[in-house]
This record gives C-alpha cells, structure tokens and sequence, in this order.
C-alpha cells in the first residue's frame, strides 16, 4: 500500500509516467420490446426482459497526472490481452520513456514473467528493462486510480443496453476521445501519512516490550 501511495506522491517525470491500469467488463443485452420515450406525464420505461449476447472486457489504462485515458475492448480477458496492452503501451504510447511504471492489482492474468512465453528471450527482456510494476494490495484495489476513470466511463457511457459488440466499440471510442480533449488529471489526495492515521489497524501494533526493546 505504502509503495503504491508514496508513488503516486512522486513529481510528474515524463521519461518515467505513471500508468494506472484496470479492467472490467461489459454484459451485452438488448431490448425485448422497443422502449417507451417519456412524453408529457410519463417517464421513459424499459421492459425488464433483455436480450443477451454474450460479454466484452474493458481494458483501461490512464496516467492520472495528465488525464490520458486509453480504453480497449476484448473478447477475453486472459494473459495474452494484458500483454498487448503493456506492448501498447511500450510501443505506441510511451515509445521514449526510460521506465514505465505500472500500477495494477494482482489478477492472475498480470504476470510479467509471460512475456516470455510470447516473445524470444531478447525481446521479453528489453520489454521488462522498460517496466517497473506495482501492486495493490489484496482486497485493496481502491487504490488503482484506473478504478475512478472505469467508475466515470460507466456512469457516462455504459450506464444502459448495448446490444452489439461493434456499438460498445464505437461508444467507447467516442468517450476516450471527449475524455482525452478535456485534459482533468485526478487529483489524489490520500497519502501514506493519512493511512497510517486512518488504516492503523492495518499495521503491526507494537507492544511496551517491543518499544523498550527498539529503544
């Protein structure tokens, strides 16, 4: 916890961003009956019956200093996936920076060591010497602030049935780039101070024996 807050306190370094990543998913569903539009006295009404069709994985990536966001959509959500986005990122986004340091949270699927069953041991290599990850806790993924960006995208774009694959993609694409144009960082306030104030349960409690043995 304590890693990933005084990270997140560091000065903005172009040549080594922080990027926060997360995923989640999106059930496909379409409407049984037609919707009723609200008109004078009446409020829009949906049918509670859905169509299904199946499930997408949301993949977003943001560096909160700067308010990028980055959002691509899947329809699996396995080892393979995770190492596209970080070759993404490598590639595409950050092809100049020293260290690209990665905060995520500890799916199984965020192995750093399986680069090396997709690319020649050179290449895996090079990759992991332009990385350096850092993981939340166990049941302490609050503090990937990818979870506030996917909270916003949810809220302003998934917040209803979307039926096909290709208008999830479409959607989304439209809000990464409305999000991208208004350049809002997020602001994070809490600190490794206020955790060890306000998460002291968390910590190891030192009795009177061990206090007089340090001193």
């Amino acid at each position: 916890m304590e890693d990933v807050l005084n990270l997140y306190h560091e000065p903005y370094d172009e040549t080594r961003p922080v990027i926060c990543f997360d995923e989640s998913s999106k059930a496909l569903r379409g409407h049984e009956r037609d919707p009723l539009p609200a008109r004078p006295g009446a409020v829009a009404r949906s049918d509670h019956r859905y169509k299904r069709n199946g499930k997408q994985r949301i993949h977003l990536s943001t560096e909160p200093l700067t308010g990028w966001v980055n959002v691509e959509i899947t329809e699996k959500r396995r080892t393979i996936e995770w190492i596209d986005r970080m070759v993404e990122l490598a590639d595409v986004h950050y092809p100049d920076a020293d260290c690209i340091r990665v905060v995520m949270d500890q799916l199984n699927t965020h192995k750093p060591a399986a680069f090396y069953q997709f690319f020649p041991p050179e290449y895996a290599q090079a990759y992991l010497d332009r990385f350096e990850f850092h993981y939340t806790p166990k049941r302490g993924s609050w503090l990937n602030m990818a979870e506030i960006e996917i909270g916003v995208l949810k809220r302003q774009c998934l917040d209803r049935r979307i039926y096909h694959a290709a208008t999830l993609r479409a959607e989304v694409a439209a809000w990464q780039r409305r999000r991208n144009t208004t350049n809002r960082p997020i602001d994070w306030q809490f600190t490794t101070d206020d955790a060890r104030i306000k998460l002291r349960q968390l910590y190891p409690i030192e009795t009177e024996e061990d206090l007089q043995i340090h001193a």
